[in-house]
């Protein structure tokens, strides 16, 4: 199983405020979709209530909670980070979306980077760990200017940890 980090960080490494995204990017919303469709999403709570306690269709979705009343349709509920990956053991790859704790808890195990990098520094109450960049290798970069659609330039970048 890979684990691969995916997430939208701006340059001071925000992620996001009051549970909320801090751009509508709605290309980094096509390359997430993309990226994750037919893959296992895992999410902490937070996030999962972020994005409307519903699962994203076309991927399976599981979020960690200590909430044993957590419930949805077409979601799975862990109550560790280690439950979740023993239940995943055999699946190709695992995208962890969010939130900072769950970055955090899996950046040293993660094999992979998915990054949408966005040109601003934003006021922030979430923000993704900061990353040792001798322990990873790019590859691949696409860039893009802002434009009518996008308030901001960003960069999709893809990370493999180094050997």
């Amino acid at each position: 199983m890979k684990i691969s980090l995916v997430a939208a960080i701006a340059e001071n490494n925000a992620i996001g405020k009051d549970n909320k995204l801090l751009w509508h990017l709605s290309n980094d919303l096509k390359f997430f979709k993309n990226y994750t469709l037919g893959k296992v999403i895992l999410m902490g709570r937070k996030t999962f209530e972020s994005i409307g306690k519903r699962a994203l269709p076309g991927r399976i979705n599981a979020v960690i909670s200590r909430d044993h009343t957590l419930q949805a349709e077409n979601i799975l509920v862990f109550k560790t980070l280690e439950a979740a990956l023993a239940h995943f053991k055999n699946v190709e790859e695992v995208c962890i979306v969010g939130g900072a704790q769950l970055y955090k808890d899996t950046l040293p195990i993660a094999h992979r980077l998915v990054l949408t990098r966005v040109a601003t520094s934003p006021e922030a109450d979430v923000f993704f760990p900061e990353l040792n960049w001798n322990d990873w290798k790019m590859v691949s970069e696409e860039m893009h200017l802002a434009d009518e659609k996008h308030l901001y330039d960003y960069t999709f970048q893809v990370f493999e940890r180094k050997d």
